[in-house]
Order: C-alpha cells, then sequence, then structure tokens
C-alpha cells in the first residue's frame, strides 16, 4: 500500500469518528450496577428494618448502612464525623378511646363509627380537646382571588368548623393546583381565619380506586412534626384543635337539609363552579392524643468541588429513606417494607453517588448526597434539612430529588416533575439525551406530586429542583407502562406488599442513577448556578433571585 493511501484512509477514518456522534453514557454503565442496586434495595427493604418509619430503630439501622456506604465510596461527612444531620421531631398518635364524630340537627343526633366513617388527626398542641361548632363548607378551600377562585367568600369562618373538600380546581394550572392542592396550605388559611376544627372529604372517585377501609385501617399510624427549640411543634396550626377525615360516601348525611346536597356539591367540584355556604346543624369532634418527643437522621455526605471558586458552592441529590413501619396487617403482613417508595431511589441515589465519587475527575463545585428522614410524615427531613442546612444555605444551588421510581419493566424513559421552572429543564434534557432517554411529561398532572416529595421543601426555600421518577415507555412496544403504574399505585403503594419481590427492573434503574450522576455533574460544571424562569408560578412566590 503507497503512503498516499494510508495517508488518506487515516484520514478518512479521523473525519468519520468525528462527524459520528458520541457512544450514549449509557454504554459506559457498570455491568455490576444493576446488582449493586438491587442488593441495597434488598437491604433496605428487608422485614430486618420493620419499614424504616422515621424514630424508630429500623430507620436509625438503614441510615447507619447508607452512611457507611457513602464512607466507603471515600466520600466526606457532610454532616458533623458521621455524616448524621439529627432531626428533632415530635411524635403524635390518636386514641380512639378520645375519638367522637357527632352531628347535631333539628334535635336529633347522628353518631359517626371511627375508623368505620371517620378517623382523627393527632393533635400537637392539646392532649384532649372537644368542640361544637356550627358547620361551613368552604369548598376545596382556596383563596386566590388572581385566577378567579375563592371559596371563602360570602361565609364567616371564625368560630366554625370547617368542611373541606381534598385537591383543588382542575381547571387551574398544573402549577397552581399542585400549590392549592397542598393540606398544609389549606390549613393555613383555615386557621388564620379562624376555623377550630375541620372536616375532610375526600373525591368519591378516588375512594372507588382505593376503598377508605385501605387507609382508615391504619388510623393509629403515629404523625409527627418538627420540634423547635423550645419543645413546640412546627407548623401544628394550634387554632384547629381537632381535624377529622369522613368516608366520602357519608357526606350525604353532612349536607342533608344545607342549600346544596352531597351529589351535588360533588358535581360542582367537578364543574369547577364550588362556592362557600353555611350547613345547618352543629358537630362535635374530640380527640385524644398521646404525644412524645423523637429524633430522627438525614444522612449526608459530600463530594468536594474541584474548582477552587465553585466548591463552596452543592447540588444536592436527595431521595427520602423512611417509609411507614408496621401497620394494620394485609394478608398476614403488617410490615411496610417500601421497596419503591423508596429503598429504590435510595439506591439509585447511591449509585449516583458511586459514579460520581469513581470517576476519573471531580466537577467543580461540591455535590451533597442526602438521605432524607420523615418524608412519609409531611416531608420533615428535607424541611429542617433546609432551614438548618450543614453547609451554608446560600451555597445551594439546585436540588434533583428521586421518590419511587416505578421501573417494573425495560423504560426508556423518565419523568422530570417541574424541570418546566427553572433553567434545570436545559440540563435534564441534555443529559437525557446523552443517555438515550426520552423524557415523559408527568402523566398525573392531577396528583400533584411536584408538592408531595422532598423536593417541595428546597422549592420553598427558593431553591431550583426537579423531581425524577420513573417513565411509563417500554423498549418493548407491548409493554404498557402506564398500566404498570397504575396496577403499582392501586395495588401495592402504601401497602405491605410494596417489597423486594416486586419485579423491578434493575437495569432500567441503573440508567436512572447514571442520568441522576450526570444531571449533577452538568450542573455543578456550568458557569452559572440555575435560575427559575422568568414569571414562573413557584419563582413568584419563593424564589429570592427573580
Amino acid at each position: 500500500m503507497s503512503s498516499r493511501v494510508c495517508l488518506t484512509l487515516i484520514a478518512s477514518s479521523l473525519i468519520a469518528a468525528c462527524s459520528d456522534p458520541q457512544p450514549h453514557r449509557a454504554a459506559t454503565i457498570d455491568a455490576a450496577a444493576p446488582g449493586r442496586i438491587e442488593a441495597d434495595v434488598r437491604f433496605l427493604a428487608d422485614d430486618l428494618l420493620e419499614g424504616r418509619e422515621a424514630g424508630t430503630r429500623g430507620h436509625d439501622v438503614a441510615a447507619l448502612y447508607v452512611a457507611s456506604q457513602f464512607r466507603k465510596l471515600g466520600l466526606d461527612a457532610g454532616a458533623g464525623d458521621s455524616g448524621l444531620q439529627p432531626v428533632p421531631l415530635l411524635r403524635a398518635r390518636a386514641l380512639r378511646e378520645g375519638a367522637r364524630f357527632a352531628l347535631n340537627r333539628d334535635g336529633v343526633r347522628t353518631e359517626f363509627a371511627f375508623e368505620d366513617d371517620f378517623v382523627v388527626s393527632a393533635n400537637f398542641n392539646e392532649a384532649t380537646a372537644e368542640i361544637t361548632a356550627p358547620l361551613v363548607f368552604v369548598g376545596q378551600a382556596v383563596h386566590a382571588p388572581e385566577l378567579g377562585q375563592d371559596h371563602f367568600a360570602g361565609v364567616d369562618v371564625r368560630g366554625k368548623i370547617a368542611v373541606v373538600l381534598a385537591n383543588a380546581p382542575s381547571n387551574l394550572s398544573n402549577d397552581e393546583r399542585a400549590f392549592h392542592a397542598s393540606r398544609m396550605e389549606k390549613a393555613k388559611l383555615l386557621a388564620e381565619r379562624g376555623a377550630v376544627g375541620t372536616i375532610s372529604i375526600g373525591d368519591p372517585r378516588d375512594e372507588e380506586k382505593r376503598p377508605w377501609a385501605v387507609g382508615a385501617k391504619n388510623w393509629g399510624a403515629a404523625g409527627m412534626r418538627l420540634r423547635d427549640g423550645e419543645g413546640r411543634a412546627v407548623d401544628s396550626f394550634p387554632a384547629l384543635r381537632v381535624r377529622v377525615s369522613l368516608r366520602a360516601a357519608l357526606a350525604q348525611i353532612l349536607f342533608a337539609g344545607s342549600p346544596h346536597g352531597a351529589d351535588e356539591v360533588f358535581a360542582m367540584m367537578r364543574e369547577n363552579r364550588l362556592q362557600a355556604f353555611d350547613l345547618s346543624g352543629t358537630a362535635t369532634l374530640t380527640q385524644a392524643t398521646q404525644m412524645e418527643r423523637a429524633e430522627s437522621v438525614n444522612v449526608v455526605a459530600r463530594l468536594p468541588g474541584a474548582d477552587p471558586a465553585l466548591a463552596a458552592e452543592h447540588v444536592v441529590l436527595t431521595a427520602h429513606l423512611d417509609h411507614l413501619g408496621i401497620g394494620a396487617a394485609v394478608d398476614g403482613d403488617s410490615i411496610y417494607n417500601g421497596a419503591i417508595d423508596n429503598a429504590l431511589g435510595v439506591s439509585v441515589l447511591l449509585e449516583a453517588a458511586r459514579r460520581l465519587a469513581t470517576a476519573p475527575r471531580r466537577p467543580a463545585r461540591s455535590i451533597l448526597f442526602v438521605a432524607l428522614t420523615a418524608e412519609e410524615k409531611g416531608l420533615l427531613g428535607a424541611q429542617h434539612f433546609v432551614a438548618a442546612p450543614p453547609v451554608p444555605k446560600s451555597s445551594l444551588v439546585a436540588n434533583v430529588n428521586m421518590d419511587m421510581p416505578v421501573v417494573l419493566g425495560d423504560l426508556v424513559d423518565v419523568i422530570p416533575v417541574g424541570v418546566e421552572h427553572s433553567t434545570l429543564q436545559s440540563v435534564v434534557e441534555a443529559a437525557a439525551e446523552d443517555l438515550g432517554l426520552a423524557l415523559t411529561p408527568d402523566p398525573k398532572p392531577e396528583e400533584t406530586g411536584f408538592v408531595r416529595s422532598d423536593q417541595y421543601a428546597f422549592i420553598r426555600a427558593g431553591i431550583p429542583a426537579v423531581y425524577l421518577d420513573g417513565g411509563v415507555k417500554g423498549r418493548d412496544p407491548h409493554f404498557d407502562g402506564l398500566a404498570s403504574l397504575d396496577g403499582f399505585l392501586n395495588q401495592h403503594y402504601h401497602r405491605p406488599s410494596d417489597d423486594a419481590e416486586q419485579p423491578i427492573h434493575y437495569p432500567t434503574a441503573a440508567r436512572i442513577a447514571a442520568l441522576n450522576a450526570l444531571i449533577a455533574e452538568r450542573i455543578a460544571d456550568a458557569p452559572a448556578r440555575p435560575r427559575w424562569n422568568d414569571g414562573d408560578f413557584f419563582a413568584k412566590r419563593y424564589a429570592t433571585d427573580n
């Protein structure tokens, strides 16, 4: 072969190599990654850990396990010497003996049956409380005149028991609906207006999918609140002395004799034309609560950044470690293992940490890996972390959260919930493209997932965040990912059957871990920190830089 021909062939090869797209990072996924994730899931979801409820021995064991895995990777302890950030809590349980709900109307008293008809929430301010007061219906307790919604218009709530429907009007945007569906937002508005108690009623259609009895049998599960420096509960709204939930099928009794019956009220809800009105009669609500101090921990690890100027800033990867613990038995099983919710999310977090910790180069900014506690109790671990982070709060540039990735098949997509709120969108899109993963919009925006997992605590602190979830598109076109998701939610979510025997597709979980790592790496290497989009719904309320 002549030298001229040889040089021509070499040049052609170089041109071809430069013009071909770079191989997907997915090709570099360690073949052992799926097995590592499965091993972590099987430990964290084992019966030995008794469902990892915050403030219990099982959660403590899980936290030590995660901390040891971080340490094994050579990561710095992100909180103190151990990597464990204490989270002060109050634990409260409602008592059956003190629970009562009676309706007094036209000289007739109707007593509702505890558990079969209603359940009562624990009170974090009074051991016992009893109220008898008039009733007022306040729709879904939404006050947003700028959106044409004011469910308090025309009524006086002060000194009354507010009857409230779940969720928020369906004609609001996804963001608006998520915000106004928040139970905390509803409680805040009701307390500010002087309500003394609440009766919450769910959507009858939701109770058809998940019968009242399924949730009601766990009435004895402990509630939790953060504990302040004086030992008091945070965000406990003491003005609302008794709060109960009523089975939707019994709403017809509550609304009888009022301007609108239950069927009409639910029709008004579906047609987004709810209006407030007073109900006839009064209700007597009582509660008794057993309360004690508790403590749990967030597990925090740190990968120091390589850039001297940017290393003081932090990207935060999170997943909640806790689940529901031991509860009412279902088919003889009382341990709520939480394999998919969220042992799998934590295991994905651990694998993302492995990828970043063992990479040839460190990102410019530092990265915090945080296994959060008490998500199931109201995002409490995340709330405490952003209120008292182990690094300066101003150094937290973004949060990428992983919660309950339902990957029960070979999936080729992920769902980036909330990605549209900030410049994180372009980062996530580019990372997914590099890994050959499609991005699918949230198929269930009515579930208001963006305010129901730990990223919302970061959002409320003004920190851009995204919540990554498993996708719904299978590599096999015959695999119905949406049906798989619905099947899990209807049959296994928050039940003992969410255990390690679920058919989790671990290679998909490994790809999601790679995506988490790549997103974090790109945020950490970007010249500028992420920013909220101009005019964004959440930015208007919480952002400090918009």
